[in-house]
Parts: C-alpha cells; sequence; structure tokens
C-alpha cells in the first residue's frame, strides 16, 4: 500500500536529532515555559521575518487567541463579523465562532481552491472588522489589491496558516503577510510535531504581549490574572522536535513541489481535474495535492484496490455541518462543487519516485 502520509518514515529521517532533542528536553527536568519553548518561538519570529512569534497548544487555539486578543485590546467585539472562505476546514469558523464574532462565508476560486479575492468587497459591511485568509492545501492567497481593501475599511488580515508554512508571495513567507497567523503543527502538517502543537505570528507588540498572557490563564506574572485566559502553551518536547525539523522544512517542501511538478505535467486522464492556477515560484508548498472528478467514489475506490490510499479535503462544507445550522441558509455552489469532487493523493517528502509513477500511471489509465 502507498501510504497517503507516511508518518512514522517522515519522523525517522531525523531520528537521531530528535532523539537526542528529546532525551536532552527530559533530562533538564524542565517540561513547560522553558528554553526549547523560547528558542523554538526565535527560530521560528526568524524563518518567517517577523518579529514575534508564540508557541501554543494547537493550531485551533492560535487562532482563537488572535481573535480574543483583538476583543481584549477594545480592536473587536462579539457580534463583529470576519470575512472567511466557505470552503475552509471547521477549525477556521470555530476560531471566530468560539469568541461571538460571526463568520460570513465567501466563495472560493474553483481554480485556487482559496477565497475569491474578487468576491470580499461586496460581503464588507460596518460590522466587518477583519479578513481571516486561509492558505489551503498549501497555497498563498494574496495580493496588493488586499491590502488595499483593508486599508479602506480598515480591516484586520489573519492568515490561517495551518498548511503553507514555508510558502513565499514576492519574497514574504506566510504569516508575514497580514497583522496576524496561526500556525498547526498537527503531525501530518509539512511542519509537524509529534503531538499537537501550534503558534501565533504578528508584528505588533502589544498584540503578542496579549496573546502570551492570554495562552498563560491570562497571566503575565504567576497567579497575577489580566485577563480571563486559556491554557494553552507549547511544551518543552514538542518545541525541541520542532526545532529539528524546522531546519530541513524547506528542502522537505522542495520535494513536495517535485512530485507536484510531475503529477501536474505527468497525468493526462481528462476525467481528472488537476489543479489550474498559475503561481509564482514557492507560492504552494503542497501540503495535499488536491485533484477533482465527478467519480469521486469511483476513482477512490479504484486507487485504494490497487493498493493507493488517498483523503478527501473536506467531504462536508462547514455550512452543511450540523454544529453550524445557522450558515445553512448560505447559497455556495462552488464551495459545495469543490467538497463533492476533491481527492487528495499522497503527497510528502518520503514519496518514492516509484511510488509517484504507480499514483500516475493507475490516474490515467482511470
Amino acid at each position: 500500500m502507498i501510504k497517503f502520509l507516511d508518518l512514522q518514515k517522515i519522523n525517522l529521517l531525523h531520528q537521531e536529532e530528535i532523539e537526542q532533542a528529546l532525551l536532552e528536553t527530559f533530562r533538564s527536568g524542565w517540561y513547560l515555559l522553558g528554553d526549547k519553548v523560547k528558542t523554538f518561538e526565535q527560530e521560528l519570529a526568524s524563518y518567517c521575518q517577523v518579529p514575534h512569534a508564540i508557541g501554543v497548544a494547537n493550531g485551533l487555539d492560535a487562532l482563537r487567541l488572535i481573535f480574543k486578543a483583538y476583543i481584549e485590546l477594545g480592536i473587536m467585539k462579539p457580534g463583529d463579523e470576519v470575512i472567511v472562505p466557505a470552503n475552509t476546514y471547521i477549525a477556521s469558523i470555530l476560531a471566530l465562532s468560539d469568541n461571538g464574532l460571526v463568520p460570513v462565508l465567501v466563495e472560493p476560486n474553483l481554480e485556487t481552491y482559496n477565497i475569491d479575492l474578487e468576491k470580499i468587497e461586496e460581503k464588507i459591511s460596518p460590522k466587518t472588522k477583519a479578513i481571516l485568509l486561509v492558505h489551503l492545501y498549501g497555497s498563498i492567497v494574496f495580493d496588493k489589491k488586499l491590502t488595499a481593501l483593508a486599508k479602506k475599511y480598515q480591516l484586520k488580515i489573519v492568515e490561517d496558516n495551518a498548511q503553507a508554512i514555508g510558502a513565499t508571495w514576492q519574497g514574504k513567507k506566510s504569516g508575514n503577510l497580514g497583522d496576524a497567523a496561526g500556525f498547526s503543527f498537527y503531525p501530518g502538517k509539512n511542519l509537524g510535531a509529534l503531538g499537537d502543537a501550534g503558534a501565533v505570528t504578528c508584528k505588533d507588540e502589544t498584540l503578542a504581549t496579549c496573546i502570551r498572557a492570554l495562552a498563560n490563564y491570562g497571566s503575565q506574572k504567576k497567579y497575577v490574572n489580566q485577563y480571563q485566559g486559556l491554557n494553552s502553551r507549547l511544551d518543552e518536547m514538542q518545541a525541541a522536535v520542532l526545532s529539528v525539523k524546522l531546519k530541513y522544512l524547506d528542502t522537505e517542501n522542495k520535494k513536495r513541489q517535485e512530485i507536484a511538478t510531475r503529477y501536474l505535467s505527468e497525468i493526462n486522464n481528462t476525467k481528472i481535474i488537476l489543479p489550474q492556477h498559475k503561481i509564482e515560484e514557492n507560492s504552494h508548498v503542497y501540503h495535499v495535492f488536491v485533484v477533482r472528478t465527478e467519480d469521486r467514489e469511483k476513482l477512490q475506490e479504484y486507487l485504494n484496490e490497487n493498493g493507493v490510499q488517498t483523503l478527501i479535503h473536506y467531504p462536508i462544507p462547514p455550512h452543511h455541518q450540523e454544529a453550524y445550522k445557522e450558515l445553512q441558509n448560505y447559497s455556495l455552489p462552488i464551495t459545495e462543487k469543490i467538497h463533492r469532487e476533491v481527492l487528495s493523493l499522497p503527497m510528502s517528502q518520503v514519496l518514492t519516485q516509484e511510488e509517484v509513477s504507480t499514483v500516475i500511471n493507475l490516474l490515467n489509465k482511470f
């Protein structure tokens, strides 16, 4: 079986360094809010070319904390609206509703699967306070019109960068394009921990200070609570692992891009729709490689029978989830089409050329 994602094989690439980092952390006797976290925060900030990085427990908390901080700082309030792509993973929506903010869903571009930037302005109202960009599947969505729009309406730009760490737009890393960004280091991400982990990057020191306090029970000084905060801290073990793996991220993203290039150039079955968008170099790091077909279930079954594992990102759009019945009145035909048709092919830095060839040949014979 060609696995969709072989996490064991991915982590064994760095086995010796990871084991050494874990052993050092174990022997240190310090497991929270220590030097490993501080080091990784500094490394991440430097990598993304931003002044501030704050380690947190997971990617959802990263987004929750950004918006919670904006509310604490008086920049937003419950009931305010946030523009968000309609076809995102549910975490993007949860981060808003958990803070009493109202998600305003915008259709994606059918070629890029990212939010259609041309459709944002028509959804802006006097209640709109931010645009939540999701760099879906590892592809950056950004342009100068967006920054002009944010300036015109005095909106914050927040990046959901759970899937696109390492991608660049005009020389700037994802996580450094807007006002703040949330990262997930879930094990299956391009930069994955050995459990849940996340981070926030931002440019504003006041925002960073507030987020750091909110993530630590609302406290900057032990037993003194300035805010009604959360317990959302990156632990020393995960930080140690992430520091090891961050060194190899660009090289491993490059391998993903090389595999994607083969998929794009060698899959020629007209029943299978490949990503169509023209992108600048390194603007896509292929967290997943997504194709579309009206025969998705048949294709997935066919590939499984022939030893190729695939996944669907994602089968049910947020506005059709039972948790968000209030969003079910949205008419979102493009989003619904995407969710009906997408299928994610095997994609990782440990896929062999022979495995990639097998996947391509099977798709062309379907």
